[in-house]
């Protein structure tokens, strides 16, 4: 099956649910409402399958046009159209790659980040805190809610350890990706010949447990 016809499929998926949600019983039970229209919000991009078949359709018929043209300017706007419309179809295949790309069952959880410093010492403890004061400002700017949930500081301004509680939407989505082992190369201030120092730290993003 093409990548096409599965979007295709994604599409009547969509309007099937578009119809269930328009039901007169389903609005009535509030409940049930805000999954139906999470799962009507990720199809509503599968209207990108009309855009593939509409750019398909000029691609072709500007092709004829400057195969079949004897007038030199129409057939080299004709090939500029091609080439355009080329493109906006690579851009849109991407999209609809990504589209197609099963979500994780956690992207809509909040998230307990756990940052702690590892080698490099005093320098480790402020690139902790650093990274600390980077999640804060992302945090903020996402209008999300930052909270530290507990914290152990290193004496110079640093941290040897922070975990902190992120809430707002789909936190997880956006934040997964930063686990692992951050590392930095920098003249630190704990150095005063001016050396090159290496350090590093370790973030762990957890999706936030649901209470039973």
């Amino acid at each position: 099956m093409s990548m096409l016809e599965r979007l295709e499929q994604i599409e009547a998926r969509y309007q099937e649910l578009a119809n269930e949600l328009s039901a007169p019983e389903l609005l009535a039970d509030r409940p049930l409402t805000p999954s139906g229209a999470t799962t009507q919000n990720s199809g509503r991009d599968s209207g990108k399958v009309s855009d593939v078949e509409d750019s398909e359709g000029r691609v072709a018929g500007a092709q004829e046009l400057a195969n079949g043209t004897d007038d030199e300017e129409m057939r080299d706007m004709a090939r500029l159209e091609v080439e355009t419309l080329q493109k906006k179809l690579e851009q849109t295949d991407t999209e609809l790659k990504v589209l197609l790309v099963p979500s994780d069952p956690n992207d809509e959880k909040n998230v307990i980040v756990e940052i702690r410093a590892g080698t490099g010492g005093d320098e480790a403890t402020l690139f902790a805190a650093d990274m600390l004061r980077m999640y804060s400002r992302y945090a903020e700017k996402q209008g999300w809610r930052f909270e530290v949930l507990d914290a152990s500081e290193s004496g110079i301004g640093g941290f040897k350890e922070a975990i902190v509680l992120i809430e707002g939407d789909k936190v997880y989505s956006k934040m997964k990706h930063e686990s692992g082992v951050h590392r930095v190369q920098r003249v630190p201030q704990t150095e005063a010949s001016g050396r090159i120092h290496t350090s590093a730290i370790t973030v762990a993003v957890l999706p936030e447990a649901e209470e039973c």
